[in-house]
């Protein structure tokens, strides 16, 4: 429902700014147009991905590695994955998602996408190049540490 709502109210944004002022409407249209046709690619990605891992990956399986069940152990393994995983956050969400819904441990996953948002180890030669050694193992280790303390408090909370 909540679904409907919203693009029931892009339409009548639309319909208004159609209104108001028809050349940069269809302007705004034509920038959204390509803003999604570059983004395609990465969408299909997400699709590829998320059907690999829900095809190779039984619920079973995730449960097993990734479930409450595997405890600190299982978050440890999801930390390191996390950070050593180039993935932007609009794919990374989603993987996480059906991951949960087959069976992954919230404190798993928490930290899994902490990890992969704080955390750069791919990242870490730039980033010592523009900052320094020493501050890049700081930021990292401590966003590192961070994860764990958001993996908690989601446990706690959820």
């Amino acid at each position: 429902m909540f679904t409907y709502m919203m693009y029931g109210l892009a339409v009548f944004a639309l319909g208004a700014s159609w209104v108001k002022d028809r050349q940069r409407s269809r302007q705004a249209l034509r920038k959204s147009w390509r803003a999604l046709n570059n983004m395609l690619p990465e969408f299909t990605a997400i699709l590829v991905l998320v059907g690999l891992v829900v095809t190779l990956l039984t619920p079973e399986t995730i449960s097993r590695f990734l479930g409450d069940n595997s405890g600190f152990l299982g978050m440890i393994a999801t930390a390191f994955v996390g950070a050593i995983t180039l993935i932007p956050g609009f794919v990374a969400f989603p993987l996480a998602a059906t991951l949960l819904d087959h069976g992954a441990g919230i404190m798993q996953i928490g930290v899994f996408v902490s990890t992969l948002m704080m955390v750069g180890v791919v990242t870490a030669p730039l980033e010592i190049k523009y900052f320094g050694k020493k501050e890049t193992l700081m930021r990292n280790g401590l966003s590192f540490l961070l994860a764990f303390a958001v993996a908690y408090g989601l446990g706690v909370l959820v």
